[in-house]
């Protein structure tokens, strides 16, 4: 079982900056994906970006070049900056851990409960 705890969502203007938080803890892989997705509401929930225990990482195109996500491995925990924030940017953002379990040699995936992030003049 792994556990995600995020933080970090708010209220920002246009143009402002937060940085989103997770978390993990549990039965954790050292080779694994961590990612943030969001959801708007009435749409799909969608990838914003994903990021290897290697730091390889990948952006939507919606985000690149305004979103950084890294992370810290002896923290076990990733994270989101986001600048330039826009409008379209509102939603819901939810971690992701994925990995394929040494022991079990299972595919698993979690979810966090999500953050809000809520971008109004």
């Amino acid at each position: 079982q792994v556990q995600l705890v995020e933080s970090g969502g708010g209220l920002v203007q246009p143009g402002g900056s937060l940085r989103l938080s997770c978390a993990a803890s549990g039965s954790l892989f050292s080779i694994n994906t961590m990612g943030w997705y969001r959801q708007a509401p009435g749409k799909q929930r969608e990838l914003v970006a994903t990021i290897t225990n290697g730091a390889r990482t990948a952006y939507a195109d919606s985000v690149k070049g305004r979103f950084t996500i890294s992370r810290d491995n002896a923290k076990n925990t990733v994270y989101l900056q986001m600048n330039s924030l826009k409008l379209e940017d509102t939603a819901v953002y939810y971690c992701r851990y994925s990995d394929i379990y040494p022991t079990t040699i299972t595919a698993r995936e979690y979810w966090g409960q999500g953050t809000q992030v809520t971008v109004s003049s």
